[in-house]
């Protein structure tokens, strides 16, 4: 068995009005939802985030999708595995089951389908390079300053305090696979093909959201985007680079809370022929010099 993919994230926040105000900002949808709020993409009908108020910043819970008509063989499974089930933390996530990792940390499975997000437009992304020519008779600049606009939630990492145990808990539970780590530092997770990885873990001495990573359509919108929180008081931050593992482009913005967002693009693709690999490597083929909070855990041990 195993899970479809990454459906959402719940996110303790101390205020909901600096929490919709911040991923507004971000370029996403806000609407609320039983003492909540819910975070979509433009385009996605599909929660991705669910901010939850609270005293202080906390990693609530992390939702996946399964199959239709298979939560009464997840349960059996989960509990077959000595997994005691929970109740939902707030009536906006209601539904599913709800089980606790290693870290203490609420896993949601939900038959809720993945829904598709919004195509990009041809033009959006059009390259011209020597003689390979995508767009003729059309200014780009014209179009290029258009808002950052996330189309998905492409992945999240959460910190562990070991992150091979939370490896082979998502893995022996869930069926998430391994796409590849880099040695004591970070591993990197998928629900088979499709993006390199979808999920993944960072050491830390404590749980807690490490980032959630959003996939923009262009190169522009992360430039924007960036350029945008920046103006709007969000100031630290890290990019524009290349990733090593999943190869992806990136920009973050570290969070009223300490936590970072990315605006993504250009991930690897991987089949279920991938082989992982662990690697003795940088997290970027090129950026500037990360910020010394960027591995950081702010999150208050419980």
């Amino acid at each position: 068995m195993r899970v479809q993919g990454l459906l959402h994230y719940g996110l303790q926040v101390p205020s909901l009005e600096v929490g919709h105000d911040f991923y507004t900002d971000f370029g996403l949808q806000i609407s609320e939802r039983d003492n909540a709020l819910a975070v979509r993409c433009e385009g996605r009908d599909l929660d991705q985030t669910v901010l939850i108020e609270g005293p202080r910043k906390q990693l609530q819970f992390v939702a996946f999708a399964v199959d239709a008509d298979s939560l009464p063989e997840w349960q059996r499974r989960i509990e077959g595995a000595g997994i005691k089930l929970a109740d939902a933390p707030l009536a906006a996530a209601e539904g599913g089951l709800w089980f606790r990792d290693p870290e203490g940390v609420l896993v949601n499975l939900r038959e809720d389908a993945l829904a598709p997000w919004r195509k990009a437009a041809p033009e959006e992304s059009q390259f011209n390079f020597g003689d390979d020519i995508q767009r003729v008779d059309r200014a780009r600049w014209l179009e290029a300053d258009a808002p950052a606009s996330p189309r998905r939630l492409s992945h999240m990492l959460m910190f562990s305090s070991d992150i091979d145990r939370s490896e082979r808990f998502y893995a022996d539970l869930l069926g998430l696979k391994l796409s590849d780590k880099i040695t004591g530092a970070a591993t990197f997770m998928n629900s088979g093909p499709g993006d390199h990885h979808v999920f993944g873990f960072i050491r830390s001495t404590h749980p807690g959201l490490h980032h959630s990573s959003w996939e923009v359509t262009n190169f522009d919108q992360m430039a924007v985007g960036a350029r945008t929180m920046q103006e709007r008081g969000h100031q630290e931050g890290w990019g524009l680079g290349r990733h090593t593992l999943g190869s992806n482009l990136f920009h973050y913005i570290r969070d009223p809370w300490g936590s970072w967002i990315e605006y993504s693009a250009d991930m690897d693709r991987i089949t279920d022929d991938w082989q992982a690999n662990e690697w003795d490597a940088p997290p970027a083929v090129w950026c500037p010099i990360p910020p010394e909070t960027f591995m950081q855990n702010f999150e208050e041990t419980s």
